[in-house]
């Protein structure tokens, strides 16, 4: 068994590399944000004198009938929030559950107008989410007219891509899993749902518990390209 400071080490590494993978998201969340005029709603609504909004508040504002325009905005907002672009705090409602408010933080002062009506906002307008929080749907799907899954029978290059960007994943992960989690002992078969190419069975199966019996459960045309190895079966 590894030491959990050796554990803790590496997921930071791990964590910092998948960082650096998506590292594109916060400026084209951040772009999203400013074209749908997120940044000046806050700051007409007393955004800089510590006033709060919600997602459901903001979204009255927008020109949209997408039902989960909320929704959208939140993850937008959680984002920035967590990159201290917005503050961010927690209400309860009164059915018990919570809702999270936002706020802008200092460097909102330089995201939004001026006195001169000017912000270095437009740094930020060089990438387009903004289409599918007004109109609803999913960016991807927008862009190419069909979902991720379908067109990766479209495009083997981009599928191939994937499969092993999410292959490599699953086996960084599922390793550092099974160094701390003994959660597979005395089972006799595990089926992985959307077990792609099969990179998690891999682990557990053949690198952890050969006496498993595994099987990958996905899409078939995911599975043609799934590897085959002993103590598995594809689907």
């Amino acid at each position: 068994m590894v030491s959990l400071a050796k554990i803790s080490t590496d997921e930071e590494a791990s964590l910092y590399a998948m960082q650096l993978g998506s590292a594109s998201v916060l400026p084209m969340v951040l772009k999203a944000a400013i074209e749908l005029d997120l940044l000046e709603i806050m700051a007409k609504n007393d955004g800089f004198s510590g006033a709060q909004m919600s997602p459901s508040k903001l979204a009255s504002h927008l020109p949209t009938n997408n039902p989960d325009v909320h929704v959208m905005l939140d993850r937008i907002l959680r984002l920035l929030a967590s990159h201290s672009i917005l503050t961010c705090s927690v209400r309860k409602l009164p059915d018990g559950g919570v809702e999270r408010l936002y706020g802008l933080d200092t460097v909102c002062k330089y995201l939004t107008n001026n006195d001169d009506g000017v912000s270095l906002a437009t740094h930020c307008l060089l990438n387009q989410d903004k289409d599918a929080v007004l109109e609803g749907g999913i960016p991807f799907d927008k862009g190419y007219g069909m979902s991720t899954f379908v067109y990766h029978r479209k495009d083997q290059r981009f599928a191939n891509v994937f499969s092993n960007g999410m292959s490599s994943h699953s086996t960084i992960v599922m390793k550092k899993i099974l160094e701390a989690y003994n959660g597979f002992e005395g089972l006799s078969s595990v089926v992985d749902v959307g077990g792609g190419i099969g990179a998690s069975l891999h682990m557990i199966v053949v690198s952890k518990y050969p006496n498993i019996r595994g099987t990958n459960f996905d899409l078939p045309h995911v599975i043609e390209n799934a590897a085959q190895f002993s103590g598995t079966a594809l689907l």
